[in-house]
């Protein structure tokens, strides 16, 4: 039987990986607890410990908890300590699902981020959108500002190849391409 697995990107030990050229730095994320909510984000918002609006790509998320819009009825709830609501189905007419061990975050920071950003998608990061999904590097993702840096989740399953993408991207910056 043939070893498909050889057509797969081996995932770097996500812990101890960075890569730093002249004026990126990119590298995962660890530790951060994400929440899953669809249904009423009002009563959500009411319900939860989480403060301020939603944001959208590009937009500026800051301190230890945030939430980023996905769709009009469904936002991605991060933070740096665990989340003490429970997961599963609201009377108030909403949902929410653990989903820390599905995305991958990465985060990127350094002068080049413009550049970066650029060949990775087509939105203005000068124009914040409604919703922080969007097409990075010809996959799905989530991407925000998170402080000085941009913060970018995907699909476990897809880390390996952005990453790949990834260093290639950050070499050619570096080399001015």
């Amino acid at each position: 039987m043939r070893d498909l697995a050889e057509k797969w990107s081996v995932a770097p030990d996500w812990r101890n990986v960075t890569i730093e050229v002249p004026g990126l730095k990119i590298g995962a994320v660890a530790g951060l607890h994400q929440r899953l909510v669809s249904g009423d984000l009002a009563a959500w918002a009411e319900a939860s410990s989480f403060d301020g609006m939603a944001l959208g790509a590009f937009g500026l998320a800051e301190g230890m908890r945030y939430s980023v819009r996905l769709a009009r009825d469904r936002l991605l709830a991060v933070s740096t300590t665990p989340i003490g609501m429970a997961t599963g189905w609201f009377s108030q007419g909403f949902a929410v699902t653990g989903i820390s061990a599905g995305l991958q975050v990465f985060e990127v920071g350094g002068v080049g981020l413009d550049a970066f950003i650029a060949r990775g998608t087509t939105f203005d990061p000068r124009q914040p959108s409604a919703s922080a999904a969007l097409s990075f590097a010809g996959i799905s993702a989530i991407a925000y500002r998170h402080e000085s840096s941009l913060r970018i989740h995907v699909d476990r399953g897809l880390a390996a190849y952005l990453w790949t993408w990834m260093e290639q991207a950050a070499g050619h910056i570096a080399a001015g391409k």
